[in-house]
């Protein structure tokens, strides 16, 4: 009975194709907006998490803050190199720590000539942070206070385009300083910043040749193991607090931060934006639910007379009910498909406009699929009802 009651709903799907076409429209923007708002979602936590995992493994970041002087807050005092040795002294579970000294300059080589940032640095840096060598070398710790580079992939590409800069020298104000070295290409990272537009320089080199201080901007620390990372977070701050003398309850001029604690921070916006934009997508699914209930009121208008010639034949309210019920979620399921490869092409392209990676999501169609057979029947059944309670003298006499 089942299949002679889809074969039916089939046919009179066929008989009205434009029509039938139509109602299905809505069903199809809604089930196809959803599929993409949580594809291209999908798609944004992959790129963050592919960005965090890029920037090094397991890794904290130590900044100086601002301290509190009565009234006026103001800004803290910066590190001293002997604060990261103490860190990679004191501290268990770590890897890698660099202490990095930041200045800002023209770079010049040649005709050539950038703005950017220099990092100074030891060789642990290029480690933690994950970068590859792309052609030469990073400095080694006997090199600090040599004039040596590397550059970042956007530097090279700007100073040197496609010749070789290796042993070429850059100068950066009056210091002029050989190439030892280049990295490969990162990217924008999730704030769409680029990794790769900095010179590395070593730690002294920097302080002493360019800024004139022996002041550490920050301090990189990579934990060997991410289940480390709270106590090592932990460790480091009270490191850090004995060794700028604050005292207990007395507000910290420094602050750690966890780039797990930002990428989660950063995943949880995205998924919230995400669930929302879903659901203003599916606001649509009720249009498109509407659109089926008013086609079908239609149809049992329509067809009263066939329904009176059913029943009088021996056809049973419940199955009057099931036919019309069946056509309805067919519609239904019909711009479900629809609404799914809409979606997933709507998706690749916004992806591919956006910058993201492309991602399959397989839940969201089985929910789509799911949510498009509930609104069939939802908005089905009132109209299959009517149908259903119609009585068979009435029916017939219908014109």
């Amino acid at each position: 009975m089942i299949l002679s009651i889809l074969a039916m709903a089939f046919r009179e799907i066929r008989r009205h194709k434009m029509r039938s076409a139509l109602t299905t429209l809505g069903i199809v923007i809604g089930v196809g907006s959803v599929v993409a708002l949580v594809t291209v979602g999908e798609a944004s936590s992959a790129k963050v998490r592919a960005d965090m995992a890029a920037m090094g493994n397991n890794l904290l970041q130590v900044f100086p803050g601002s301290a509190r002087r009565g009234p006026v807050r103001t800004l803290a005092r910066p590190f001293q190199e002997e604060d990261a040795l103490a860190i990679r002294r004191e501290v268990g579970s770590l890897a890698l720590v660099a202490p990095l000294a930041t200045h800002s300059g023209v770079a010049v080589a040649g005709n050539s000539n950038h703005f950017t940032n220099v990092w100074g640095t030891t060789e642990d840096y290029v480690e933690a942070r994950g970068f590859r060598i792309g052609r030469g070398r990073v400095f080694r710790d006997s090199e600090q206070g040599v004039a040596v580079c590397v550059l970042g992939n956007t530097v090279r590409d700007k100073l040197f385009g496609d010749r070789d800069p290796i042993g070429e020298s850059v100068r950066i104000g009056s210091l002029s300083c050989q190439v030892i070295g280049t990295l490969q290409a990162k990217g924008a990272n999730a704030w769409g910043s680029d990794q790769d537009d900095f010179i590395l320089m070593p730690l002294r080199t920097v302080q002493r040749r360019l800024k004139g201080s022996r002041d550490v901007n920050s301090i990189l620390v990579s934990v060997s193991r991410e289940s480390a990372i709270p106590r090592v977070k932990s460790q480091i701050e009270s490191l850090m607090r004995e060794r700028r003398k604050i005292r207990p309850g007395q507000e910290a001029d420094f602050f750690v931060h966890d780039m797990k604690e930002v990428a989660e921070a950063m995943q949880e916006v995205t998924g919230t934006m995400t669930a929302l934009l879903g659901t203003i997508a599916a606001v649509s699914l009720l249009v498109g639910g509407i659109g089926i209930m008013n086609i079908m009121l239609v149809s049992v208008t329509e067809r009263t007379r066939e329904i009176g010639i059913r029943m009088a034949i021996g056809a049973t309210a419940g199955e009057v009910l099931l036919q019309f019920l069946m056509e309805a979620v067919v519609l239904s399921l019909l711009g479900g498909l629809g609404g799914v490869l809409f979606g997933l092409a709507a998706s690749l392209g916004m992806s591919a406009a956006l910058g993201l990676p492309p991602v399959f999501v397989p839940w969201i169609i089985g929910v789509a699929f799911v949510f498009a057979a509930a609104v069939g029947v939802f908005f089905g059944f009132f109209p299959a009802r009517k149908a259903a309670m119609l009585h068979p003298i009435e029916a017939l006499r219908h014109e």
